[in-house]
């Protein structure tokens, strides 16, 4: 009788992980900002139809990348974790921490219990409420680790290059203007072409705008953006 084919659970654990992040890496990059009115995010997408950024609810923004279907189906139960927590109790208790813990807990599930892992990671953002709290990055990891982010995060394709350009060029209460360029310079560094306006996802969370303070950058708004003295 033959024996069962062993394998032993680090084993296993270090094959999923070095899984998930080959899927990852394959992805095109993104890039958060913190500036003066609020939290910028930027994507290589070339696709104008399969958004990677998207709102969540009134203050808080979800970012994915790595595999299309598998952070959507996390955006949509995202959203919908967000919907009902708002209807049952009110929409100041909806936050982007609360978001973030669920998509850890999911996202470890998976990672622990199934085959084969997620191969995405999430990014969930909330501008402060200009109440006295401070905006919130949480990078949520394909294994369920969260990592709190601060002034900026950059996740798929060459993160880390991208952080350290980050870590050498960021600056505190940049201007719209200053961020965007500064976000693009930052997804450049990993490519052999200058990326245009058609090769961007852009949106930010506007602090000064009323209740729902997501918005998208439109191509056009965007070329001028790129193209204003920094």
């Amino acid at each position: 009788m033959p024996l069962p084919y062993y394998v032993s659970p680090e084993q296993m654990m270090k094959d999923k992980a070095e899984y998930a992040r080959k899927g990852i890496a394959r992805g095109r990059s993104i890039v958060t900002l913190e500036y003066r009115e609020g939290i910028l995010l930027v994507a290589e997408n070339p696709s104008t139809l399969l958004h990677k950024i998207s709102e969540i609810y009134d203050r808080i923004a979800f970012a994915g990348v790595g595999k299309y279907n598998e952070f959507e189906n996390l955006r949509i139960a995202g959203i919908r974790h967000a919907d009902v927590k708002g209807y049952s109790y009110s929409r100041g208790d909806v936050t982007a921490k609360a978001l973030a813990n669920a998509y850890s807990q999911a996202l470890g599930n998976i990672f622990t219990q199934d085959i084969k892992p997620f191969e995405v990671e999430v990014l969930v953002a909330e501008v402060s409420d200009g109440n006295g709290s401070k905006n919130e990055i949480y990078h949520i990891l394909y294994d369920g680790t969260i990592e709190d982010e601060k002034n900026y995060a950059a996740m798929g394709g060459q993160a880390e290059e991208i952080r350290r350009f980050l870590k050498d060029h960021y600056q505190d209460a940049m201007t719209l203007d200053d961020a965007v360029q500064l976000g693009v310079r930052a997804l450049n560094v990993t490519q052999n072409k200058t990326l245009s306006s058609k090769d961007l996802e852009v949106a930010v969370l506007d602090a000064t705008k009323a209740r729902r303070k997501f918005r998208r950058i439109p191509a056009e708004v965007l070329t001028q953006l790129l193209g204003a003295p920094g």
